[in-house]
C-alpha cells in the first residue's frame, strides 16, 4: 500500500475552514488507498503571537522555555486536524513530536534530529488510522520539548517520510509549485514541473522562501521525492527530485539575497593558517557565511573579502577584532547596502559559456559587479542593493526562464518505491542511527592538479571588464574552471580564474592583452596549482565544515589561495606542490563522514 506524507504549512491552517479544507486533502488520499501522515505547523500567525507574549514578560527569555512555548502552536492544530478528520467519518489520531519519537540534541530553538522511532507510526497506519504529526519540534536525551528552527515543519515532513519509507512527500503551501525565481518580486517567473535536489538546495540557501534548505538535505539523502502543492487549489504543482527534466538546461532558477553585508579584511598575513584564524571564531557564533575571496598576495599580505547576512555583521565583526589584534591587518570595508544574485542550474556544469553570457547581460543593463564566485552549478555576483532587481531582471531575461513552459504531467509519481531504493534508504538510516540522520555526509574528496591559475591585479572595477575578458577567453577555445573577482576598492579590484594547465599559455595571453587595454596593475600566474574539493551534503547548514578544512590544512601547513563555497562543494586552491599532502588531509579530517 503507497505511503504519502502531506505537510500543511501555517498559511493552509490558519482558520478553522483552511484546517477543514487541509482535512479533505488527506482524506481523498486515504479513499484511493493510500496510508497518510498528516504534518501540520502552528496556525497562521500563531508562532509570531507566542514570541510576542515572550517580549512581553522578558527581553531574553530562555531557549528551553521558548521551545517550550513555541510548541504549544502546532499542538494546538495537530488537534483540530484530527477533529476535522474525525468529524468526516475518518479515524484519525494526532501526535506530538515527542509521542511520535523525534529524538534530537539539545539546541533549543535550533535543534537537529538524532532519530525517529518508527513503531507507533507504524501500527496506527495499519490500523487504518490517518496520522496528524505536530511540526518543527521533538525531544532530547532529557526528555524536553526542543523546536528544530526556521523551516523546521518542512524538516519533520520530509524526514518522517524518509524513516517510514514514503513513495511521496507533499508540502502544501500557498504557491502553487517551485518557481524560475520569486513571482513575488518578478511576475514573468515561472513555474517549473521538476527541479533536482542540489538545485533547489543552491535555491533555498539562497532565500527562495517554499522550502528550508535543511529539508532539501533530507530528501536528497534518503532520495525521498517532494511534492511542492498548493493547499487552495488541486493543481499539480512541482517535484523535487534526484535527476529533473530541467537538467540540461544552462540556468533554471535566479535568487535574489537581499539583506547581505559585505566586509573586507585587509593586510593580513598571507600564510598558511590565516583563514582558518580568521572564520574560526566566526564559526563558534554560528554565523553562515557564504562568498569568501582571497586577493593574490603583494608584499607578503593580502584582503580576505566574505559575505553574510545582515543581521549577523555585528557578532561577526566582534568575533573578528580580537583575533585581528593578534593576527594583524584590519577591517578595511563594511557595507550593509549590498545584494546577491544568483544564478543556480546543474547544466552549467556541462556547458560552456554560462558565465559570459551572464555577465555580458549585467555590462549591457549597467550593473556593476563587486564580487564574483562560481562554483559548478552556481554562479553568485555581489551587487549594490539598489539595482540588485535589475540585476535579477537581466539574468532571468537572459537565459530565457520567463519562456519555460510548464508540463503538468512530468512531476505526477503515484508507483510506489522500489525494493531497491527502500533497502538505499534503510542503509543510509542504520549508518546514522550513532551520529544523527542530519549528520554531515560527505559523497567525494577529490583533488584536481590539472589547472593553473591567472590573476587580474587592480583592474578598474567598472561593468564590462569581466565579460570581456571572459568572452574573449571563450572564443580562443578556453574553458574556465572557478571564477572570483575580489573587493578591493570603487576603482579597482583583482579577478581571479583557473584553467587547464595545458590551455594556459593562451589564456595567459588574453589575460594580458586584457590588463595592458585596462591599464590594470598586472597578471599574476601560477602555472601549477592543485583545486582540493568536499563534495556532499549539508555543507552549509554545518558551519564547521569550512573550518574544518581550513583547519586540516593549515596544521599541515598549506596555505590557501583561493576558496569557493556553495551547498554541496567546497572547493579551495593551493599550491600544486601541496595537491596530494592536502587530500590526504582532508580524507583524515572528514574520515567519519565519507559515504
Amino acid at each position: 500500500m503507497p505511503l504519502i506524507v502531506q505537510k500543511f504549512g501555517g498559511t493552509s491552517v490558519a482558520d478553522p475552514k483552511k484546517i477543514l479544507a487541509a482535512a479533505r486533502k488527506a482524506v481523498r488520499a486515504h479513499q484511493e488507498g493510500s496510508q497518510v501522515v498528516v504534518v501540520v505547523s502552528a496556525m497562521g500567525k500563531n508562532t509570531d503571537g507566542l514570541i510576542d507574549l515572550a517580549k512581553q514578560i522578558t527581553d531574553k527569555p530562555a531557549a528551553r522555555e521558548m521551545d517550550m512555548l513555541l510548541s504549544t502552536g502546532e499542538q494546538v492544530t495537530i488537534a483540530l486536524m484530527a477533529m476535522a478528520v474525525d468529524s468526516m467519518g475518518y479515524d484519525a489520531i494526532s501526535l506530538t513530536g515527542g509521542q511520535i519519537g523525534i529524538k534530537t540534541d539539545s539546541s533549543h530553538t535550533k535543534a537537529r534530529i538524532h532519530s525517529i522511532a518508527t513503531d507507533r507510526i507504524k501500527r496506527l497506519l495499519d490500523d487504518g488510522k490517518i496520522v496528524i504529526a505536530a511540526g518543527f519540534q521533538g525531544i532530547d536525551e532529557e526528555l524536553n520539548i526542543t523546536t528544530l528552527g526556521r523551516g523546521g515543519s518542512d524538516t519533520t515532513a520530509v524526514s518522517l517520510a524518509a524513516v517510514l519509507g514514503a513513495d511521496q512527500c507533499e508540502i502544501y503551501t500557498d504557491v502553487d509549485g517551485i518557481y524560475t525565481t520569486d513571482p513575488r518580486k518578478l511576475p514573468d517567473a515561472k513555474r517549473v514541473s521538476q527541479v533536482c535536489y542540489d538545485e533547489m538546495l543552491e535555491l533555498a540557501s539562497l532565500g527562495a522562501g517554499v522550502m528550508h534548505s535543511r529539508s532539501i538535505e533530507f530528501g536528497k539523502k534518503f532520495n525521498v521525492p517532494i511534492h511542492v502543492r498548493s493547499s487552495m487549489s488541486d493543481e499539480p504543482g512541482s517535484l523535487i527530485v534526484d535527476v529533473a527534466d530541467t537538467s540540461d538546461l544552462p540556468v533554471s532558477g535566479v535568487a535574489l539575497t537581499r539583506d547581505e553585508a559585505l566586509v573586507t579584511i585587509v593586510d593580513v598575513p598571507d600564510v598558511s593558517g590565516t583563514i582558518f584564524k580568521l572564520f574560526a571564531p566566526i564559526a563558534e557564533k554560528k554565523i553562515t557565511v557564504d562568498m569568501i575571496v582571497q586577493n593574490v598576495s603583494a608584499n607578503g599580505k593580502t584582503d580576505i573579502s566574505f559575505t553574510l547576512p545582515t543581521e549577523e555583521l555585528a557578532d561577526a565583526l566582534e568575533a573578528i577584532e580580537e583575533v585581528l589584534e593578534t593576527l594583524g591587518g584590519r577591517v578595511g570595508l563594511k557595507d550593509e547596502s549590498v545584494s546577491k544574485v544568483s544564478a543556480v542550474g546543474l547544466g552549467m556544469a556541462q556547458q560552456t559559456g554560462v558565465a559570459n553570457r551572464m555577465f555580458r547581460s549585467l555590462a549591457d543593463a549597467g550593473v556593476n559587479l563587486q564580487i564574483i564566485t562560481t562554483s559548478e552549478i552556481k554562479i553568485s555576483v555581489l551587487v549594490k542593493r539598489d539595482i540588485a532587481m535589475e540585476a535579477l531582471r537581466t539574468i532571468h531575461s537572459e537565459f530565457a526562464l520567463d519562456q519555460i513552459e510548464y508540463s503538468p504531467n512530468a512531476n505526477v509519481t503515484t508507483s510506489e518505491r522500489s525494493t531497491e531504493d527502500a533497502e538505499k534508504v534503510v542503509e543510509v538510516i542504520n549508518r546514522l542511527q550513532q551520529s544523527g540522520m542530519e549528520a554531515l555526509m560527505i559523497d567525494s574528496i577529490s583533488l584536481d592538479s590539472t589547472q593553473s591559475r591567472i590573476t587580474l591585479q587592480k583592474i578598474p572595477n567598472q561593468p564590462g571588464l569581466a565579460a570581456n575578458l571572459f568572452e574573449r577567453i571563450a572564443k580562443a577555445g578556453v574553458f574556465v574552471d572557478m571564477i572570483v573577482q575580489s573587493h578591493g576598492s570603487d576603482q579597482n579590484a583583482d579577478i581571479t580564474f583557473t584553467v587547464k594547465r595545458d590551455q594556459s599559455a593562451i589564456a595567459l595571453e588574453v589575460a594580458q592583452a586584457i590588463c595592458d587595454e585596462a591599464s590594470c596593475a598586472g597578471v599574476d600566474h601560477k602555472e601549477e596549482i592543485a583545486k582540493l574539493s568536499v563534495t556532499g551534503i549539508g555543507l552549509r547548514s554545518h558551519t564547521g565544515v569550512a573550518i574544518a578544512l581550513f583547519q586540516s590544512l593549515a596544521q599541515a601547513g598549506i596555505n590557501v589561495e583561493m576558496v569557493n563555497t556553495s551547498e554541496v562543494q567546497v572547493n579551495v586552491v593551493v599550491a600544486g606542490a601541496d595537491g596530494n599532502k592536502g587530500l590526504e588531509k582532508l580524507k583524515d579530517a572528514f574520515a567519519d563522514s565519507l559515504r
